[in-house]
């Protein structure tokens, strides 16, 4: 299994990625959710120039935030910039819609819009919006493209059009089954010896994890979802007093960075139970859970640090797997 990492963006995530590169990781996505973090595209591009071997991209962008012309011209000016590390993740959007008041695209149109990109990448003309586009620069390879993808309708765009898939957490059995590349996104953190779950450290490391889990459980299935996870009742409430207009904007506050207001309502309610679902544990854990997800057909582990420490997070990580 390949030891990768992912970062929900903020200034230091170039220099970041270059510590994760110093520690043996292989790849660095980065998240694509304007409205949240720092733009992607100037991310990755710092990054290219703080490291030299570590594999670089999005993961996962989201059709609907820009024009497919745009995407590409920032695929080839990334590959310019580290020449054969460059792999692209493209899905149908979760906060990176979400946070938006959008519900995710049609899997449908995000597939039309791969095959469009696909082919601007390889210098063809192409049709958007019912004119006739394509791109001067292209890469001088094809540019490995990658699905985000949990359900059988982005496995099907997978299975047409994916160069591998990246699954939220929970592993992608169909993917497993089609024999691909499968990267699956991985939270917690490695406990200190004698720290437990309620540490104030292991609550900024680790707490974006259950607030996560509180997130997609509310928007995919709702109060009856929520309410059946330790502490959800009391997060649902909190949430659902903020007014309907701006709820959205609410529930994915400090999404994948830290615990929101709401999410430590929820942490104090017993939700740090939630930590068990994630790689938060001793050395020996942790590397027990990741060989347990590499049974599962994983190929690549993505982990996603937080907390005031992500240094030290990626390398206590590390060591956890690499010894």
């Amino acid at each position: 299994m390949k030891l990768t990492c992912a970062f929900a963006t903020g200034p230091d995530t170039p220099d970041h990625v270059a510590v994760a590169e110093s520690l043996g990781y292989q790849r660095a996505w980065l998240y694509d959710s304007p409205a949240l973090y720092p733009d992607v595209w100037m991310q990755l591009a710092l990054a290219a120039t703080r490291t030299s071997t570590i594999g670089l991209g999005p993961g996962v962008l989201v059709p609907s935030l820009r024009h497919p012309v745009t995407n590409a011209a920032a695929i080839t000016t990334l590959e310019r910039l580290a020449p054969g590390r460059v792999a692209v993740a493209i899905g149908s959007g979760f906060t990176g819609r979400l946070v938006l008041g959008q519900r995710p695209m049609r899997w449908s149109d995000v597939a039309i819009y791969v095959r469009c990109v696909r082919k601007l990448l390889r210098g063809e003309e192409t049709e958007w919006d019912g004119r006739v586009v394509r791109i001067a620069d292209r890469p001088d390879r094809d540019v490995p493209i990658w699905i985000g993808a949990d359900g059988p309708k982005g496995n099907a765009v997978a299975d047409e059009l994916g160069d591998g898939v990246i699954c939220g957490g929970v592993p992608n059995t169909a993917a497993v089954k089609a024999g691909r590349p499968l990267s699956v996104l991985a939270f917690g953190t490695v406990l200190q010896p004698g720290e437990g779950l309620e540490s104030d450290r292991v609550r900024d490391a680790a707490g974006h994890a259950m607030g996560v889990i509180l997130h997609g459980a509310y928007e995919r299935g709702g109060a009856e979802a929520v309410d059946g996870l330790p502490g959800g009742t009391v997060w649902r409430e909190a949430t659902e007093a903020v007014p309907e207009s701006v709820r959205h904007l609410a529930i994915h506050e400090g999404h994948l960075t830290r615990a929101n207001e709401r999410d430590v309502l929820a942490l104090d309610a017993g939700a740090t139970s939630l930590l068990g679902l994630t790689l938060t544990g001793s050395p020996s854990e942790v590397a027990g859970k990741v060989d347990e997800l590499e049974a599962a057909g994983m190929t690549e582990i993505a982990y996603q640090p937080a907390g005031p420490d992500i240094p030290g997070e990626l390398r206590t990580f590390a060591a956890a797997l690499l010894g």
